[in-house]
């Protein structure tokens, strides 16, 4: 925006990772910078900067940027995890706000954040010290004085997210990371049109409501996405829980067992931030795949929107594998008519079904049974046990099996290396 004289003020100064390399940076732009040591979240330090700024280069503009993340449920957000979200947040603002609001400022723009806009779970604090910000920004404009607050969505690159893979899954929400210099064109239209608080956000509305949509109404972004406006008490008799219902009720009582179990192991992977659920396993714990109590709290929102039941909070604690969770949500959905691979109901299981079944389990999980090695081996083997060597397009072996006789010669053979060989890891 045309600003030749920058002052970087920071905790740590030019000690700042990074600090050298931005000042030279901006200094072959033609700027000139100086970095300086200051906490501005401490009044005393803050005073004293501005008290001795240069009087030929006069403050005109501040921009905000600082802070910090301390995630976590709301039992587990002590006082002093507020206190460490607000004090660069909140308190640095105020400062600023109050020791230049004497000064002729031609902007004062506020780094807010989209959290503090939709208030997603785990980031209470987070959240609520955001939303200071665009409450200052309004207050300043209220006592006739320059005040922009912007909610940014994630950037691209080193910043407060970068980290632990968090833009990942962010993204798997439906939150995509920001080009900087978009996002910089951004605020500069921002600015121009005086606004006092605005979002600027990348975000794929349908994705990332999911999200939002198990714990609470939606009237924010209902005319964004066209969602529908839950009750209060939770989505219970919701219109996805309804449509998987009817989606369901006409199949077999196994057929329903596995779209249920395919059902949780794609939120499962869409809450890991995982492509799909191929690479979630139906029998591992959440706690060995690394789920904590944020995680755990998205998988119950996005399947209490999904299936339209109120999940219970403690789900992944009470039900710790997703097999456990599937037969849940199966009862919750059609009560006693339980669902058991294999024979449910009375069913008979043809080749189709038992087809399923092996589809479903993971091949790391065969080839540890032995059953690979065992199939491929049914594959050269006649049904009298001699190798078929006919070339001239008699049926193989593996053609005269039904689908029900390959899996259990399969399963025999497996027990017999098994008892060969001995036990396997």
């Amino acid at each position: 925006r045309g600003a030749r004289h920058l002052v970087l003020a920071g905790r740590r100064g030019p000690a700042a990772p990074g600090a050298a390399e931005l000042a030279a940076e901006l200094t072959e732009q033609g700027a000139s910078v100086s970095v300086v040591a200051c906490d501005v979240a401490d009044r005393a330090q803050l005073a004293d900067l501005l008290a001795n700024w240069p009087a030929e280069h006069p403050l005109t503009t501040v921009v905000h940027t600082a802070g910090v993340l301390d995630d976590g449920v709301i039992d587990r957000l002590t006082p002093e995890r507020f206190a460490r979200v607000f004090r660069p947040k909140v308190a640095a603002a105020w400062h600023l706000h109050e020791l230049t609001k004497d000064r002729d400022l031609v902007d004062f723009i506020l780094f807010s954040s989209f959290v503090g806009t939709v208030g997603p779970a785990g980031q209470a604090n987070y959240a609520a010290a955001n939303s200071s910000l665009d409450a200052l920004a309004a207050h300043r404009r209220a006592l006739g004085l320059t005040g922009t607050s912007i909610a940014w969505g994630l950037w691209q690159g080193p910043g407060i997210a970068d980290h632990d893979g968090v833009e990942d899954r962010l993204a798997a929400r439906g939150l995509r990371a920001m080009d900087p210099r978009g996002a910089v064109r951004a605020m500069d239209q921002v600015v121009d049109r005086d606004e006092t608080a605005v979002v600027v956000v990348d975000v794929e509305w349908s994705s990332f409501a999911t999200e939002l949509a198990g714990t609470r109404s939606l009237p924010l972004l209902t005319e964004l996405i066209g969602a529908r406006e839950d009750n209060p008490d939770g989505p219970a008799d919701g219109a996805a829980g309804t449509g998987v219902r009817e989606r369901l009720a006409g199949l077999p009582a196994t057929e329903r067992t596995y779209a249920i179990t395919d059902l949780v192991r794609a939120t499962v992977a869409a809450v890991l931030g995982h492509a799909d659920g191929s690479s979630v396993e139906s029998g591992r714990s959440f706690q060995e795949a690394g789920f904590d109590s944020l995680t755990a709290l998205r998988l119950r929102n996005r399947l209490g929107v999904a299936t339209g039941l109120q999940l219970p909070a403690t789900l992944i604690f009470d039900y710790p594998t997703p097999a456990s969770v599937a037969e849940l949500v199966y009862a919750e959905l059609f009560g006693e008519d339980t669902g058991t691979p294999g024979n449910a109901a009375g069913e008979e299981v043809d080749d189709a079904g038992l087809k399923k079944i092996i589809d479903r389990i993971p091949i790391a999980s065969l080839r540890q049974a032995g059953l690979v090695d065992a199939l491929l081996r049914l594959a050269d083997t006649a049904p009298g046990g001699e190798p078929t060597t006919d070339s001239a397009g008699s049926t193989s072996a593996i053609d005269s099996m039904d689908m029900a006789d390959l899996i259990r010669a399969a399963y025999g053979q497996a027990d017999a290396s098994d008892r060969a060989e001995g036990p396997t890891s």
